[in-house]
């Protein structure tokens, strides 16, 4: 607020030390935000310790008491008061040792933090000691109490000393939530360590250990079956039932994880864990790389789940960011992005039909299997060098009508014995070899009805259609075409700020490529001479300002990549086969074999899904059938 005129200046104060109980309580206010920061802090500290067991344990959400017991090496009795002192750690010695980090903590804050906004106590014990001792933070007493080896934190009344931050506290529930949550990204991470959470006396969650051998172990198979196992566990069954294996490694980044099938997205984006160095972290890179790789094939806002495990060389990624640790900044956020990217776009582009061909039979489920594993189809490769579906011109949707022909006559009417019989025996046995079926017929020139060995695939052909055309226009992009442009008879002019008047100037070669030619008309205005020739009849100004607000903000190649992407889906819909247009029985093959080997075929370019199955047991089930 502005100082009122005439109204005298405050009196001037001196400039002095605070107490250091005051310093601390604000240090305090960065660390341990509420009772679940807590909760965070002193599991990171147990999982340090080597523990292979954590319990924690609550009262009124972590207000009144958070108890976090482990099983890990113990504090030394000559330590334990320097470990409430601030910034005391036996993690860094130098700054060579914070350059490079692989602990949980290191900053030596938390327990300090804690202690002076808290009533707490601190039990530990050693293998070497006979007993364990314990240290009151606030009396600094220390006596000797009954212990096996690990370290017990106890956590008192948070924030009695600091009643205004009290008072910012949500419901017992929430804050019991928020403590889960804490708890929950740890158990996501190291299979090898077991978790419990209790609160007023129940158990609420628990997670077992998965894997034998801790962290030592050398079997990187053994360690990913049990992290999967894990993931099970903590998010759900579903959670890998619906997610393809995300596995690449490029330069010095390594990425791993599970990556949801966009059929399993959510309206939430409260399912996405990403980790450097086994940190859970919240970082833009990682998240608009792995939104950018599900730009194809979500629809509208629904939000991706994952759990994707970043490892990089410690030198490379700066963990010292934020007090809370949550928030890193890599050396190389370009090669980070892209290896989180292409990695992800790696494992969803593979169809999902393909993994029906090795499914065990009718008892299949009835929603696309997961993908990520190569089915081995010789007939489907054979067919598909036959019948490839040609896109010379992507705007023309009837191409596929040519290949009525080497497909031979339709698949209809009652075949006779001898010849014909075997014929037909021969058109079964391929039918097994296509995951996506033979098709049997038309509904309302809209979907594609097609049998398959496990019972009924429904296909939105438009859509599938759309997909397979777009797919296409990509790798000719991608082979250098560049995207057609048409130049405006009358320049649409527009006022401009003075982000958008440099983006322009420094990004020309960029908007040139993606079909776009934007510029200055004056001090303040922007002049768009060109569009693509595919979005001529669309608002020109609108589209050149959001191009340039992506330019501003993101690398100008991520943007080209994404700006180019669209106008491609927006040709592809034009060019894809419509609806109500009637199909020949050997086109919907064609359509099917090519939906089978073309990348992405499981969404169109909006993201709605192009198949459906129906098993046997769900088609019996409506009929009642077997009950």
């Amino acid at each position: 607020m502005a100082r009122v005129p005439n109204q005298p200046f405050p009196p001037r104060r001196a400039i002095h030390d605070l107490p250091d109980e005051l310093i601390s309580q604000i240090a305090a206010g960065e660390v341990v935000e509420r009772p679940a920061s807590a909760v965070r802090e002193l599991v990171d500290n147990a999982l340090d310790a080597g523990a292979r067991q954590v319990t924690v344990r609550l009262l009124a959400g972590g207000v009144r008491l958070i108890t976090v017991e482990d099983d890990g090496a113990g504090i030394a009795r000559g330590e334990l008061q320097a470990a409430l002192r601030r910034h005391a750690t036996s993690k860094i010695a130098s700054l060579h040792d914070l350059e490079s980090v692989l602990t949980m903590g290191f900053r030596g804050e938390a327990l300090a933090a804690i202690a002076s906004v808290s009533e707490l106590s601190l039990l530990s014990r050693t293998p070497e000691q006979d007993s364990g001792w314990l240290l009151d933070a606030r009396s600094g007493e220390l006596r000797p109490a009954a212990r096996a080896r690990g370290t017990t934190v106890e956590v008192r009344e948070l924030f009695f000393s600091t009643p205004a931050r009290r008072k910012f506290l949500k419901t017992d529930a929430t804050e019991l939530a928020h403590c889960v949550q804490a708890v929950r990204r740890h158990a996501l991470v190291r299979p090898d360590v077991g978790f419990a959470v209790w609160h007023e006396g129940k158990l609420v969650e628990q997670w077992r250990p998965t894997l034998a051998g801790g962290l030592a172990t050398d079997d990187v198979h053994a360690w990913r079956d049990a992290l999967a196992r894990r993931l099970a566990d903590v998010l759900g069954e579903d959670f890998i039932a619906n997610a393809v294996a995300v596995q690449r490694h490029v330069g010095g980044v390594r990425v791993t994880g599970w990556a949801g099938v966009p059929d399993a997205a959510r309206s939430r984006a409260d399912q996405q864990y990403s980790y450097v160095n086994g940190r859970f972290v919240r970082d833009r890179v990682l998240a608009h790389a792995a939104r950018s790789a599900y730009e194809d094939v979500l629809h509208g806002q629904r939000q991706p789940v994952y759990a994707l495990y970043l490892e990089i060389d410690p030198q490379r990624v700066d963990v010292n960011v934020h007090p809370t640790k949550i928030e890193v900044r890599f050396r190389d956020g370009r090669e980070v992005h892209q290896a989180v990217r292409h990695a992800l776009e790696d494992a969803l582009a593979a169809p999902r039909a393909q993994a029906l061909a090795e499914a065990p039979g009718p008892s299949a489920v009835s929603a696309p299997p997961r993908a990520g594993f190569a089915s081995n189809m010789p007939s489907v490769g054979a067919l598909q060098a036959q019948a490839a579906i040609k896109f010379d011109d992507p705007t023309v949707g009837h191409k596929v009508s040519d290949l009525a022909a080497l497909w031979g006559p339709p698949a209809t009417g009652r075949r006779d014995a001898g010849a014909n019989g075997a014929a037909a025996s021969q058109d079964a046995v391929d039918a097994q070899d296509w995951p996506l079926g033979r098709a049997l017929a038309q509904v309302h020139g809209v979907y594609i009805l097609a049998e398959n060995t496990h019972g009924l695939v429904l296909v939105d052909m438009h859509a599938a259609h759309e997909r397979i055309v777009y797919e296409r226009l990509k790798s000719q992009a991608d082979a250098g075409s560049r995207v057609a442009r048409q130049p405006l008879l009358i320049p649409a002019t527009f006022a401009a700020t003075a982000l958008e008047v440099a983006t322009a100037e420094a990004q020309a070669d960029a908007l040139v490529a993606l079909g776009l030619e934007v510029l200055p008309f004056s001090a303040r205005t922007l002049a768009v001479r060109a569009v693509p020739t595919a979005l001529a009849h669309g608002n020109v100004v609108e589209l050149a300002r959001s191009v340039l607000a992506e330019l501003a903000t993101h690398d100008a190649a991520s943007v080209l990549q994404r700006s180019r992407n669209e106008i491609l889906a927006t040709m592809a819909c034009h060019g894809a086969v419509r609806a109500h247009r009637h199909l020949t029985l050997p086109e919907m093959n064609a359509l099917l074999r090519q939906m089978e080997h073309t990348e992405r075929s499981d969404q169109c370019n909006h993201g709605r899904p192009t198949w459906r199955q129906l098993t046997m047991k769900e088609l019996d089930a409506l009929f009642l059938r077997g009950r």
